[in-house]
């Protein structure tokens, strides 16, 4: 459906001119409405009404100044994402599962506070690419097994199987995006010249993996293209075009940074140099393969190399 399309549109008019104002537009819910939440608003701004989940009264004006309506609601209190019910007609979910356990409980609060009544008729969520686990180098399609190897990934996977189960039990068309690497020069984190310019180590050539990456534009872009162009059920590995190891990606970042490239070390001595938290995505390597996202999302990518 294009962008500026609404089912409402389809109403005969005497219906439609029945319906208050407020409802006559497409009502986006954004869960999760961080930089790239903020990126897609900014997308959809002139054409939807958007709302945002937000559990931070600090928020509400940045988000008011954004164009969008924020909605107090905490996703680890259940009876407080009630009101969500049935006040959006495509929901965008991006907020990570909670920090520890096997679970996801926010996911699973959610997807009932929505089945209480007015289905959204669509529902995206953004998942990670981790749920596939180490894949040795080899290039990945949707359609390939999930492995999750953390406790980060498990989590991602419930969640998942929430949303899922949502779309398996509702007319609502759910998708899900696995996202790898998130960057952009504007986005907070967005970019290794940080961790370049405190000469932080890569591995050396013979223990690398390939890492995958996606702007922070593209990504906003493929949300907004499968709220509206998605399949139901259906998954999407969300990532550029680049096939880059680890290592030369940070070569590439140092060189255009003007700074000096990482050192290379061997994955034997790794664990005593790197934070665990880096360690563990250099634990996996795997080739994404996009195919699926530009065929039925129809995306062309404005970033789609890391170059």
């Amino acid at each position: 459906m294009p962008l500026n399309q609404s089912p409402y549109n389809k109403l005969p008019a005497a219906r439609a001119g029945s319906l208050p104002a407020r409802f006559r537009r497409e009502r986006v819910l954004i869960v999760g409405c961080g930089d790239v939440g903020l990126r897609v608003a900014q997308i959809l701004r002139a054409r939807v009404r958007l709302l945002a989940l937000t559990s931070s009264m600090a928020r509400t004006s940045e988000l008011r100044a954004r164009g969008i309506t924020p909605l107090q609601g905490n996703l680890d209190v259940p009876d407080e994402l009630r009101r969500l019910a049935g006040l959006a007609t495509r929901v965008l979910y991006l907020a990570p599962p909670s920090g520890s356990g096997e679970g996801d409980p926010r996911t699973l609060a959610l997807v009932r506070a929505l089945r209480r009544r007015g289905l959204p008729s669509s529902l995206v969520y953004g998942s990670t690419s981790g749920v596939y686990g180490d894949c040795q180098g080899e290039v990945v399609v949707e359609t390939r097994a999930t492995h999750a190897e953390t406790p980060r990934a498990t989590r991602r996977i419930d969640a998942e199987n929430s949303i899922r189960f949502l779309g398996r039990a509702t007319p609502v068309r759910v998708g899900i995006l696995r996202i790898p690497g998130i960057y952009a020069s504007d986005r907070e984190g967005g970019t290794p010249r940080a961790r370049l310019e405190k000469g932080m180590p890569v591995l050396q050539a013979s223990d690398d993996v390939y890492t995958n990456h996606i702007h922070a534009d593209d990504l906003a872009r493929a949300c907004v293209a499968a709220l509206w162009r998605g399949q139901a059920q259906r998954i999407y590995n969300v990532n550029d075009d680049s096939e880059l190891k680890m290592g030369d990606y940070f070569d590439l970042a140092a060189d255009r940074y003007g700074l000096p490239r990482p050192p290379r070390i061997p994955r034997s001595t790794a664990r005593n140099q790197m934070p665990l938290m880096l360690l563990s995505f250099m634990n996996e390597s795997r080739r994404m393969d996009n195919s699926r996202m530009k065929r039925e999302l129809r995306l062309k990518l404005r970033y789609p190399t890391i170059a």
